[in-house]
Formats: C-alpha cells, sequence, structure tokens
C-alpha cells in the first residue's frame, strides 16, 4: 500500500497538485486497504489521511495502520478544510470522473479560495498494471467462477427460470469462499438472450434455447468476470455456425494479445473476423475491458483506445452476435497480459456449443 502511495505523490508533482481527495470506494480500496463503505482519503505531497465518521473510525485504525485517521465529527468539508489548511495546501485535486456535477459544485463553492483541480483516471492509471497480491486475488475468483459454471450446467434444465439459475449461481459462490459478485447476474435465454445485458427473469427455459451466462465471483475484494453460451438440447445449424464464428474471433484476439500492443489493435483483430462474416452491425460493444477491484475498469479493449498493454495487466475478451427475436451467443475469458502473450484465468469448456437439459449428461457439439 506504501508505494501505491508514493507512486500518488509522485502524480501530485507531475500534475503540479499539493493534495488529492479520494472518494471512489475502488480507489480508496486499492490505495488504503479500507474494505468498509464510506470514508476519504486526502493524500499530500507528503501525508495521507482517512477521514471518516464515527460508523467506521475504528474500522479504518484497524484496517489502515500506516494512515493518519481522522474522525468526521461535523462534515467532511470541515475536516477538509482543516486538513488543508494544516498542509498549507491551495491546490487540490479530484475525482472528476465520480464526483456528480452537484457534488463538484458543492466542494467548489465549500473551497473558495482554495484552487479545485477535477482530475481524470488519476488514480485508474495505476490500477490498471496489477500486482502479485492481485493477481493471485484475480486468479483465485476466476477459479471460483469456473468451479460455480461447471456446477450449474448439471442444473440447466427445461422449466428452471432464469432467475432460478441466477440464484443458485450465487448461492454456490458464496458457499464456495467467494463473495457477492460485482454486478447482477446474467442469464438470458432463447430471445432474451439477445439482450446483452439482460437480467435474470421468471422466463422458463426452453427446448433450443440459447442461454448466456454472464457472471463472476468476488474474492478479497477482486471480481472475475465470465461467459459462456450454451443450449437447451440439440442446436440447430444456425445456432452452431454463429457460435463458431464468435469462438474464431474471440481466439484472433487472444492470439494478438500481448504486452506492446495498443487496446485498440485487439477490438479490430476480434471485430474483424464478425464483420468479414457480415454480422458487424449485430457486434454493437467493445472487446474487452480491465478487471479488478471494480468489474470494469481500465484499460478497455475498444476501437479507439490508444493505451498500449502492458505485463500484469487483466482483461477480458468477449465477442458476441446478437439477433433480435433470435437470441445471441457471447463468449468471455478474463486473461493476464505477458510479454509475449496473454494467459487465461479462466479456465471452461468453449470448444463447441455446450448442449445441457437431458440427463445427467453434458455434451459438447
Amino acid at each position: 500500500m506504501n508505494d501505491r502511495c508514493c507512486r500518488v505523490q509522485e502524480k501530485l508533482k507531475q500534475h503540479h497538485i499539493e493534495a488529492v481527495l479520494i472518494m471512489r470506494p475502488e480507489n480508496r480500496r486499492y490505495l488504503s486497504g479500507f474494505t468498509g463503505s464510506s470514508g476519504a482519503l486526502v493524500i499530500t505531497e507528503k501525508e495521507k489521511y482517512f477521514l471518516a465518521d464515527f460508523r467506521y473510525f475504528a474500522q479504518a485504525k484497524a484496517e489502515c495502520p500506516d494512515w493518519q485517521v481522522v474522525q468526521v465529527k461535523e462534515s467532511l468539508f470541515s475536516a477538509l478544510l482543516e486538513l488543508l489548511a494544516e498542509n498549507k495546501v491551495n491546490v487540490l485535486g479530484c475525482e472528476g470522473d465520480f464526483l456528480t456535477y452537484q457534488q463538484f459544485m458543492n466542494l467548489q463553492n465549500k473551497l473558495a479560495g482554495w484552487t479545485l483541480t477535477p482530475l481524470s483516471e488519476f488514480i485508474e492509471e495505476l490500477r490498471e498494471v496489477k500486482d502479485a497480491a492481485e493477481i493471485k486475488a484475480l486468479k483465485k475468483a476466476a477459479t471460483l467462477t469456473t468451479q460455480a459454471f461447471n456446477y450449474i450446467l448439471n442444473y440447466l434444465r427445461v422449466g428452471k427460470t432464469e432467475k432460478e439459475i441466477s440464484l443458485a449461481l450465487e448461492f454456490f459462490m458464496r458457499s464456495s469462499g467467494g463473495s457477492a459478485p460485482g454486478f447482477e447476474l446474467i442469464v438470458a435465454s432463447g430471445p432474451n438472450s439477445a439482450c446483452p445485458h439482460g437480467t435474470a427473469t421468471d422466463k422458463p427455459l426452453n427446448e433450443g434455447d440459447l442461454v448466456v451466462i454472464d457472471f463472476g465471483c468476488g474474492y478479497n475484494g477482486y471480481y472475475a468476470d465470465f461467459t459462456r453460451t450454451v443450449v437447451l438440447g440439440e442446436p440447430t445449424v444456425r445456432q452452431k455456425e454463429i457460435y463458431q464464428l464468435v469462438l474464431k474471433a474471440q481466439k484472433a484476439g487472444l492470439l494478438a494479445l500481448k504486452s506492446g500492443i495498443k487496446a485498440k489493435e485487439i477490438d479490430k483483430e476480434v471485430r474483424q473476423v464478425i464483420e468479414a462474416h457480415g454480422w458487424g452491425e449485430n457486434f454493437g460493444h467493445s472487446t474487452g475491458h480491465g478487471v479488478g477491484l471494480a468489474v470494469h475498469e481500465s484499460p478497455a479493449l475498444a476501437k479507439d483506445n490508444e493505451t498500449i498493454l502492458k505485463p500484469g495487466m487483466v482483461v477480458t475478451v468477449e465477442p458476441g452476435i446478437y439477433l433480435p427475436d433470435w437470441g445471441g451467443v457471447r463468449i468471455e475469458d478474463m486473461v493476464l497480459v505477458e510479454e509475449e502473450g496473454c494467459r487465461l484465468l479462466t479456465l471452461a469448456p468453449k470448444e463447441s456449443l455446450i448442449i445441457c437439459g437431458g440427463d445427467d449428461s453434458i455434451d459438447f457439439n
């Protein structure tokens, strides 16, 4: 944690900012290790403070022993003003891409006489490359996620509802040592699977349905993100063709993914496979994103992102094709970027469309 704060202090000097206010939960945890749901960090060129109210003061003292923990007795603003004056800070940075407009204006009004500078991706850029402890947590989250997927395959049956499957998945993950998922689980069947982020409904699974299952287990504050598409019963020719095309596109991205390449190049490699077969308009989202303390974080594998990938980044590769009133197919894996390629963290079958819903066996078509 100390090394992370030192890097923040170096960035302060580079940006000619005397202190920064951190309130985004993921950034707060990344820098301090605090697991609670409220609190603010103030980092100056030499000091670091944790501002906590009565509810979280003792927890912050216990979890953040290297921080000066200040109890907020009146308001966050009054405690902040006192710290700024005490440290002779005139220029304060804040998370401009996290605060709402009203929060920013309130802060600016309270800090009349100080220079308030909104910053974009100030801490998020530091979070892009994971250290050994972060990679270990992400590997564990990915392992738990894969185990949950293998479990749920034998649960999928005609007549089960999307919500029942979602609940069974979450119960398995929690009972296996994981924490709550970082997003609402996606279980979308039949025509619902054409909605990339469709949430689970009371719709029962029907014979012939494609089922998109997108979820990820949490572990020690870090999250996995993973998607597979399966079919209830024997797949049609069209289902198999679209599945294999999505798989081909994902493999193209994984093959190209390595340190030194721009994020947009991965998106290009994936997208051109799908576009070459005439389905470009049906792949309407980016190819992937970073994963860590947040399920979606930098870098985005998007067509306009110039970020150069580095060893230690953890990203997803998740192409999909979605046809209204028919269904959709998405395949998503988490990978660790390495010097000469990438390493899969989510290890689950995908070479063929998985057939579910018959007897107790699972077939791979």
